[in-house]
């Protein structure tokens, strides 16, 4: 049985980027929004063809993130619903990585 301990899990991405964030943008937002925000990143990683397995090796080397902020502003101001302010857009998007990191670790 494989161990998924060190799989990517919603949960304690949430965690682990409100452990990574001051707590007074943490105290902001809602579980849901910083779920909307990882949301958005794994589309960007979509579009940019990051999912698929050709890219796997390649994809720390071409990810651009300034370009991800750029998309997650541009992605959340067009949401009419989400309220994020775009000043802690980039903490939100560094949280996450050093999240998805963590996890590279373990592979």
């Amino acid at each position: 049985m494989e161990n998924n301990q060190y799989a990517f899990d919603e949960d304690n991405a949430v965690k682990f980027i409100r452990a990574e964030l001051p707590q007074s943008v943490s105290d902001k937002y809602e579980d849901d929004d910083i779920l909307c925000v990882v949301d958005i990143i794994w589309d960007y990683y979509e579009k940019k063809g990051f999912l698929s397995l050709n890219d796997m090796e390649t994809e720390e080397e071409q990810l651009d993130v300034d370009d991800l902020t750029k998309y997650v502003k541009k992605e959340i101001k067009n949401d009419k619903e989400l309220i994020i302010d775009p000043k802690d857009v980039e903490l939100l998007v560094k949280a996450e990585l050093d999240y998805e990191e963590s996890l590279e670790d373990f592979i």
